[in-house]
């Protein structure tokens, strides 16, 4: 079965220097606006903590919202354990107003990274009491939802006379634009119970297999039957083509996959994690791998991973050569919202 992509989005890391931070970020800013630009779907931003790299999604894709005007933002993702479900929800909620209803929400529950360095800052005393795990998320959800608080009768007073409280503003419709980043098994079973979408990448447990697409297959089946095949799946792979390249680049994209070539070839650690190759090559390449991907024909929702280690020009390169030789021929077609943007963005 040959895969039909509908929406094409990518996903970036977000890098700044600490010397010049700004200088990464607006960069960031502009790789989004690229890419709406040339026709793509969605962008996303990693949420990375004590690293050179976005630490509030929230505020970085409020500014990502006036520099764009059609493309879907996305976070991927956020750990609620460093979060206030409610504060959250309010932070996250202005942003989707500000996009005009354009926001994605990518969420992870557990313990976080550097907790055992942060947790104590973030919670104002031992974390380790909280929980940090699905229950958190589904909170998160219920604020989203904007019921009023208190009783029927229950009212504030504002300046604008007495009003019943509730979260604000009230986005309407983004509590179903939220997703669970699922590695597991349970976690995408708990995806699909709690009306979540799902986010799958280029990490995954080995449960049950040493294979990294059965596991991602298995995972996705998962998750189908606990939300009763509702739901969207999103498939994130590393794709780097080179078409357009200047050699040199090529050399340093191909020494990149080389590097992290072995950890493909095992399970990884106590939890048996599985990645698959990053795919580095031509478009033509590129293209055979993708068809002959058992995963693919199972979504029609795929996601560039864009690599940590590289600099914007060549992430420009990476999103055209992409959009302009792979999508087309994986059955992807701009939508008329893609079309307005690259009409806007010209104008």
């Amino acid at each position: 079965m040959s895969p039909t992509i509908r929406h094409i989005g990518f996903l970036t890391p977000g890098n700044f220097s600490n010397d010049a931070p700004f200088e990464g970020i607006d960069a960031t800013l502009n790789l989004i606006a690229f890419g709406e630009r040339l026709g793509f779907d969605s962008a996303w931003v990693r949420q990375r903590h004590l690293e050179p790299g976005i630490g509030s999604a929230a505020v970085f894709l409020a500014a990502a919202s006036q520099r764009t005007s059609t493309i879907q933002l996305g976070s991927a993702v956020i750990q609620i354990g460093y979060e206030s479900p409610f504060r959250l929800a309010e932070d996250l909620s202005m942003v989707d107003v500000l996009s005009r209803g354009r926001l994605n929400v990518g969420l992870s529950a557990g313990v976080p990274p550097h907790a055992a360095l942060i947790g104590d800052l973030v919670h104002d005393g031992d974390w380790q009491s909280h929980d940090l795990g699905h229950n958190r998320i589904a909170r998160f959800a219920a604020n989203l939802r904007g019921d009023y608080l208190g009783d029927d009768d229950t009212t504030i007073a504002t300046p604008f006379g007495p009003q019943r409280p509730r979260l604000q503003p009230h986005a309407a419709g983004l509590a179903d634009r939220l997703w669970y980043g699922g590695g597991s098994l349970k976690s995408a079973r708990w995806a699909g119970e709690n009306g979540f979408n799902l986010l799958t990448g280029n990490v995954v447990s080995g449960e049950n297999t040493d294979d990294f697409h059965t596991a991602q297959g298995n995972l996705i089946a998962a998750y189908r039957q606990a939300s009763g095949g509702r739901g969207r799946v999103a498939l994130g792979r590393v794709i780097v083509p080179t078409d357009t390249a200047p050699r040199a680049r090529i050399a340093r994209y191909e020494a990149f996959a080389t590097g992290r070539y072995e950890r493909t070839l095992a399970p990884n650690g106590p939890k048996r994690t599985l990645f698959p190759r990053d795919l580095v090559g031509t478009a033509e390449q590129i293209i055979d791998w993708l068809r002959n991907d058992p995963v693919l024909p199972l979504i029609d929702e795929l996601r560039l991973e864009l690599p940590y280690e590289f600099t914007l020009p060549e992430y420009e390169q990476i999103l055209t050569d992409t959009i302009t030789h792979i999508a087309p021929a994986l059955g992807w077609t701009p939508t008329a919202t893609t079309n307005a943007g690259r009409l806007r963005a010209t104008a």
